[in-house]
């Protein structure tokens, strides 16, 4: 209706074609050669507009270049218009359009042509199209009636008597039907999933509209946290100057007392020298032999017990106290790291066992259940319903609530798997093995690529890995289990984000000459 009034506004008030391209100063548009001839024709020697009558000087005529591009442009939309539309057949007179198509007739309908029309069920009726051909057995030339299920094709009923004739047929509207019936169900279930998608997407731009605040809220503890360190490290500092000042004022004080006792004893040595020395002057043996036996004596014992004692002394005092200043430092470090842990929720590693109850028989377990390495010999041991058939085993040690941690170390074999998995976990077939069902989830190398899997979905872990120990952690109540590189700085790798509802152990897969090894707590 718009393009309709739109057209009659710009056309020739004349020949009332939209071809216009001239402009009267009175407003009116006409078509250049309309208007000369109009002009022309008035033998009363005015010029006059046709339209107004009202010129009494020679109009100035002049070229509407906007009209003119607006004509073409509604020109051009109306051949494109026509040139789409399938119009009546039955209509001659008039070109009116057909609103559905006969298949049997082979003919268009309009909307009073199709009340007239047969009813019949021979009759399908379908949109309208201007290309029939597309409706009719390029074989036979005859409507397409049928639906091939098996060769998945439209056909006619001679096709259906011929080569299709042992096939799965049904008529086209009915098979229409049919999947149109299938493809609302699809189309719910992608409605279903696209909600979902929204939903996720909605919570994780929520989640990161919370990430600047988190990060300040990270950024400011760590800093109060370095700043609590720096201050433990101060009075650490102070403690152990304080310590050596102390230590400082013992080791004085014995050595001064060690002074005193020496020169008391020089004094006496002295005294002694002195009266050996008259005695060396006497000329008289009798009084030299009964006056320095004794004197003889004391001093020959009296120097080397004297040089054993201050020799200890010197050597211990030191010792001593360099072991109490490492000790206090030591003390010191140790409860500002304990602190610290506490302060962000970092746990202990977990000292894990393996269990030779679950074990497979190609897998070898190391005497302090700690390793778990793959074995082309069979271990021989007992048939038991938690033993898994193949390449598994699980620890011994499960978790029901809390946070926990461990560390392993894995061979440069192509094949491995560590992870964590479900007490109710399948112990056989390849189901079984952890991430490839619901009731596992693992970080794995398979043929050098390193992902994690779940369900047997796989997420490629795609930044290069350059060493070969992993930590595992777990928040059972959050619902999250991490693995991280252990390399030169630690590397995030994946959280997996569920619900826990079982008791959890640590599980391990190793073929290949492969092996896994729980990493001790320091």
């Amino acid at each position: 209706m718009a393009s309709a009034t739109v057209q009659e506004e710009q056309s020739c008030l004349i020949c009332e074609n939209s071809c216009i391209s001239v402009t009267l100063s009175c407003g009116h548009t006409f078509c250049q050669d309309c208007i000369d001839h109009a002009l022309n024709e008035d033998e009363s020697g005015d010029y006059i507009c046709p339209e107004c009558r009202d010129f009494p000087e020679i109009p100035s005529l002049s070229k509407n270049t906007t009209l003119c591009k607006t004509a073409d442009r509604v020109l051009h939309t109306q051949l494109v218009q026509e040139e789409s539309l399938t119009f009546c057949t039955n209509c001659i007179h008039s070109l009116v359009p057909a609103v559905k198509t006969c298949l049997l007739c082979e003919a268009y309908l309009c909307s009073d042509h199709l009340t007239v029309h047969s009813k019949s069920a021979d009759h399908v009726l379908s949109v309208p199209t201007s290309l029939l051909d597309n409706i009719k057995c390029s074989v036979h030339n005859k409507v397409l009636e049928y639906y091939c299920y098996e060769d998945a094709v439209c056909i006619c009923v001679y096709c259906a008597a011929e080569e299709h004739r042992s096939h799965h047929l049904e008529p086209m509207h009915e098979a229409s039907k049919k999947r149109m019936e299938k493809l609302r169900n699809v189309l719910n279930k992608l409605t279903v999933e696209r909600g979902r998608n929204e939903n996720r997407i909605q919570s994780l731009l929520e989640e990161k509209k919370k990430i600047p605040s988190n990060i300040a809220n990270l950024t400011e503890k760590a800093n109060a946290m370095f700043r609590d360190i720096w201050k433990q490290l101060e009075d650490l500092e102070k403690r152990v100057h304080i310590e050596i000042s102390r230590h400082k004022e013992q080791v004085s004080l014995s050595m001064s007392e060690q002074v005193q006792q020496l020169e008391i004893k020089n004094d006496e040595l002295s005294r002694k020298m002195c009266h050996i020395e008259e005695l060396c002057d006497v000329t008289d043996p009798l009084m030299v032999l009964q006056g320095s036996a004794a004197d003889l004596h004391d001093a020959e014992e009296g120097d080397n017990d004297n040089k054993e004692e201050v020799d200890k002394k010197d050597s211990n005092a030191w010792v001593v106290e360099e072991f109490i200043i490492a000790r206090t430092v030591y003390d010191g470090l140790k409860n500002l790291v304990t602190k610290m842990s506490k302060n962000f929720c970092v746990p202990e590693p977990s000292d894990l066992l393996l269990d030779l109850n679950t074990a497979a028989n190609n897998v070898a377990i190391s005497s302090d259940l700690k390793s778990a390495t793959w074995s082309v010999i069979s271990q021989r041991r007992k048939e038991t319903p938690e033993r898994f058939r193949q390449y598994q085993v699980l620890s011994i040690k499960r978790f029901l609530s809390g946070q926990h941690y461990w560390e392993v170390e894995t061979s440069e074999s192509e094949y491995w798997m560590v992870g964590m998995a479900y007490s109710s976990t399948k112990t056989k077939g390849d189901q079984s093995w952890i991430g490839n069902n619901k009731t596992s989830w693992c970080f794995c190398r398979w043929f050098n690529e390193y992902s994690v899997r779940h369900d047997c979905k796989d997420i490629q872990i795609l930044s290069e890995i350059t060493c070969n120990r992993y930590g595992i952690h777990l928040d059972y109540e959050a619902g999250q289990l991490s693995f991280y590189e252990l390399c030169n700085p630690v590397r995030h790798l994946h959280t997996f984000i569920t619900t826990f509802t079982k008791p959890l152990h640590a599980a391990f897969w190793v073929t290949d000459n492969g092996w896994i090894k729980i990493r001790s707590s320091e």
